[in-house]
């Protein structure tokens, strides 16, 4: 008869964890040598880990500040017929001050994140064309950054595609992200607003590279635009953008999937927290003699402060490359 005090005298159960974790899977599942399993598993993890805080813990970050954004959001939207609309008379203005703190935060924090030459933007109306990197988040820090300095607000123009993102609708009213037609812009910044535009949008954020070579093809449309609303254009690039934040842009089958569908199926990687200096150009003024081709081109050719980048890694050239 086999009994308990039988089973004992096959001698103790091992002090280790491990070895007493490789005991018990090793009984219940028949299976030898778990123990070496369980230890390679353990090597496993611990390999991964340092990947995982690198990878995992940026994204979790940004999420959870995205999430706290409509969170916050919804609570003010349900008090806002008591509050005070600020000097501006919108009645948004207080939650996009919270946002605007919110994310300056976040861009102070993880990325040190600072705005050059803001000075060259003027108390009227403006468009700011800006270099799309792999993710629009410099724009939220800049966004952020100029309310709270300057006490003005930039909407920006932004590709259809996020208009059907669920759970957006709040957010897309309050940082008064337009979806573009050359009409509404015009007609924008007739009203005095201060417009921002990436025309290489979607495109260059997936498929640009470190060279920072911009994709823009055939477009002009903005130049039109800011002949047509007699205003300034103001370049803007953030230096290390696309070094915080990378893409496989560079696999053809990709590429092609999007040209197919036009929507934002490269994966993305990174979130690093590298330093982050968005500087701003002088004003290219509005010019009734120039065409919208030539204003494309001069944009194009334009050359920002050139610090922002020959401090790049790569040390590109100063001039903005057609892609």
């Amino acid at each position: 008869m086999i009994g308990s005090n039988e089973s004992s005298t096959e001698g103790p159960i091992p002090a280790s964890y491990l070895t007493f974790l490789a005991y018990l899977l090793g009984e219940w599942t028949g299976v030898e040598h778990t123990e070496d399993y369980l230890s390679y598993g353990v090597y496993l993890s611990w390999v991964l880990f340092p990947l995982a805080i690198v990878f995992i813990l940026p994204i979790a970050i940004f999420f959870f500040c995205f999430n706290t954004s409509l969170l916050l959001l919804h609570i003010y939207k349900r008090r806002k017929s008591g509050l005070n609309e600020g000097h501006s008379g919108d009645v948004w203005y207080g939650a996009k001050e919270m946002l605007a703190n919110l994310w300056d935060g976040h861009g102070r924090v993880w990325h040190g994140y600072e705005l050059h030459g803001d000075e060259n933007i003027p108390e009227g109306p403006a468009l700011i064309v800006f270099y799309h990197g792999a993710s629009p988040v410099d724009y939220l820090y800049f966004m952020a950054r100029l309310l709270i300095r300057r006490k003005r607000y930039c909407h920006v123009v932004a590709d259809h595609f996020v208009f059907r993102l669920p759970g957006l609708k709040m957010f897309i009213e309050v940082l008064g992200v337009m979806h573009g037609p050359k009409e509404v812009c015009v007609s924008a910044l007739k009203k005095g607003y201060l417009l921002a535009i990436s025309p290489g949008g979607v495109r260059e954020a997936l498929f640009s590279d470190e060279t920072y070579g911009i994709m823009w093809g055939n477009r002009k449309g903005f130049a039109q635009v800011a002949i047509d609303a007699k205003v300034p254009i103001i370049p803007m690039f953030t230096q290390n953008v696309r070094e915080g934040i990378r893409t496989l842009g560079g696999i053809k089958i990709l590429r092609n999937l999007y040209e197919r569908i036009r929507l934002p199926v490269v994966p993305m990687y990174g979130w690093f927290p590298v330093k982050l200096r968005t500087y701003i150009g002088e004003p290219i003024p509005y010019d009734p003699n120039i065409t919208a081709e030539e204003l494309t081109l001069k944009v194009q050719r334009y050359r920002l402060d050139e610090v922002a980048y020959q401090s790049q890694r790569l040390r590109i050239s100063a001039q903005w490359t057609l892609g």
